[in-house]
């Protein structure tokens, strides 16, 4: 008689060839999930960097830069508001056609994310012994999903060159006191004067010399840009820095900061200045407190995402693709969830894996991409539409008050690498 045929074995949880089967799927999926995520976003069409591009074309014909004006159904009328130091980097880019400007800042930033996610996943897989190859592709590929990375890729923003110098710059050149320490945080100050708030950190964790460096070398590029465009820069600091209408409406739902929040309690009057600077002074000292606590603790990491939310919220325009920080921020709850072990951190893990999920779901479904919230401005007037409206300044202080702070990382294998990743 034949012999019966045999029932190939049930795949195991310990086989190999299983394991990669369910990795692929995850990986496959996770790419299958990306044009949908950037599908709301395709209507943005590039519309900041074609605003940088015009900009530069009126400049290089000889108007004043800060007259450039255009038109936008929500905003009114946009202006070109970067400091005269960007201007300098981006009038080469004026040069070329637009769809090859559009390519080179859409790779640049898709190769932004691979670096700057591998600085912050690497440490995490050698500590926890995770697979290197598919832990990498899969934060990849969730940090593409987030709302802020679409957002700038979609807009044609610089946002990623900007966290590559901070992070490079506080997560490596800082801690390992090199000597170039603080150019990367000027740099990106003379270029969108936001991440000044972590010059203010590294003074408040007395990093004097990195300090001095990051002022010196933001300096050093303001005056580079006002000896070339004198007329410009000097109009820029004495005037249109100032002026906060140039930016947009503070109220619009895309502005996650607190002054958004205020202006969508009052709109279409603005909020009161000073009930917003009391606010602003609580958040920035409570956060800061908590970012040099975890800088004197040794961790690196947690502090300058604090300091990073700090910035967010205190600034009184923040757009969405500005808001970076909440990627290591899902780093820092992960590592921390699969650090809790032992028996009696059980609740803890759950907590903390629970946070991270949560905060990873909603800055992939973010709060501008899937709703349309008109061209008027409108109060809010009921709490669902408080919570949908603010949910990242929302998600930012619960954040400061609950991001674990690590004392024992830097002792922990792998968190820094000798030398600066390429």
């Amino acid at each position: 008689m034949p012999a019966e045929p045999v029932a190939p074995p049930a795949v195991s949880e310990d086989d190999p060839g299983g394991r990669t089967v369910r990795r692929l799927v995850t990986v496959v999926a996770l790419i299958a999930v990306l044009p949908a995520l950037y599908l709301p976003g395709l209507v943005h069409n590039f519309f900041d960097l074609k605003i940088y591009m015009s900009a530069m074309e009126w400049w290089t014909a000889g108007n004043p830069l800060y007259d450039y004006v255009q038109p936008d159904r929500v905003q009114g009328e946009l202006y070109f508001t970067y400091p005269p130091f960007s201007a300098l980097l981006l009038w080469p880019f004026g040069l070329l056609r637009l769809g090859a400007t559009v390519t080179i800042f859409t790779v640049l930033t898709v190769l932004a994310v691979v670096l700057t996610t591998r600085w912050l996943v690497t440490p995490v897989i050698a500590r926890h012994d995770l697979p290197r190859a598919f832990t990498l592709t899969v934060a990849v590929l969730l940090v593409l999903a987030v709302e802020s990375t679409r957002e700038t890729i979609t807009f044609g923003q610089i946002n990623m060159l900007l966290v590559v110098l901070i992070l490079a710059d506080l997560l490596f050149a800082v801690p390992q006191a090199r000597r170039w320490a603080g150019v990367g945080v000027g740099l990106a100050t003379a270029l969108k004067l936001f991440p000044g708030i972590f010059i203010v950190y590294l003074l408040a964790t007395r990093r004097w010399r990195a300090a001095a460096v990051a002022s010196a070398t933001a300096a050093a590029a303001t005056l580079l840009a006002a000896a070339i465009a004198p007329r410009d820069s000097w109009r820029f600091w004495t005037h249109e820095l100032w002026a906060t209408e140039r930016v947009g409406r503070t109220d619009y739902t895309g502005n996650q900061s607190l002054f958004g929040l205020l202006s969508r309690f009052t709109a279409p009057e603005k909020p009161d200045r000073l009930l917003w600077l009391l606010v602003v002074a609580v958040v920035a000292g409570y956060g800061l407190w908590r970012a040099v606590r975890a800088a004197r603790a040794g961790d690196a990491l947690t502090g300058l995402t604090l300091t990073g939310l700090v910035g967010a919220l205190v600034s009184p325009i923040t757009w969405t693709h500005h808001i970076y920080w909440f990627v290591p921020a899902v780093v820092l709850l992960a590592d921390a969830a699969l650090s809790a072990d032992r028996p009696d951190e059980v609740r803890r893990r759950r907590w903390l894996a629970g946070l991270a999920v949560g905060t990873g779901a909603l800055i992939i479904y973010g709060v501008v991409s899937f709703h349309d919230w008109g061209v008027a401005p409108v109060r809010t007037d009921d709490p669902v539409d408080f919570v949908l409206r603010n949910g990242y300044v929302l998600l930012s202080l619960l954040l400061l008050v609950v991001l674990p702070v690590h004392s024992t990382r830097v002792a922990e294998k792998s968190h820094q690498m000798d030398r600066l990743p390429q």
